[in-house]
C-alpha cells in the first residue's frame, strides 16, 4: 500500500472526486460509462502525471477535462497541468461546463473523433 503513496499519486483525492461528481462530470459519465461511446472504455478521476483527469480512455491515450468558471482565471496552471500530462503520452481535450449542457452530443462527436484519431503522443 505503501508504495503508491510513493509515487505521488492522488489516490484520496481520486476517491473524493468520485464520490462527489459535479453535475456536468454526472452528465457527461452517463454517457460515457460502460462504453456506450462507440465501444470506447472510459474511467472517471484518472490519476496521471500527479494530477486526476476527469475522464480517462486509456486504449485511446485520451485525457478529457470538464472546466467550470474558475479555470477562467487559472490558465497558467492548466497549460502546464496539460503540458505535464500531455509528457506522459496523453492528449489532453477540454469543454467548458455549458458547451456540455448546451451541446451534450456535440461534446461526445468530438470526443470520439479526437479517440478515433488514435491518440497520438505530443510531438517533442
Amino acid at each position: 500500500m505503501g508504495a503508491r503513496f510513493k509515487l505521488g499519486r492522488p489516490t484520496a483525492s481520486v476517491k473524493e472526486a468520485r464520490n462527489n461528481p459535479t453535475p456536468w462530470e454526472r452528465l457527461l459519465w452517463s454517457r460515457l460509462k460502460n462504453s456506450q461511446l462507440d465501444g470506447l472504455k472510459f474511467t472517471r478521476q484518472f490519476p496521471v502525471a500527479g494530477f486526476r483527469g476527469d475522464f480517462a480512455c486509456r486504449s485511446a491515450k485520451l485525457i478529457v477535462e470538464l472546466d467550470g468558471s474558475q479555470h477562467a482565471t487559472q490558465t497558467e496552471a492548466d497549460t502546464e497541468r496539460t503540458r505535464r500530462i500531455e509528457a506522459q503520452g496523453y492528449r489532453v481535450i477540454r469543454f467548458w461546463n455549458n458547451e456540455l449542457t448546451d451541446n451534450l452530443d456535440g461534446v461526445l462527436e468530438t470526443i470520439l473523433a479526437v479517440a478515433r484519431e488514435g491518440g497520438r503522443a505530443p510531438t517533442p
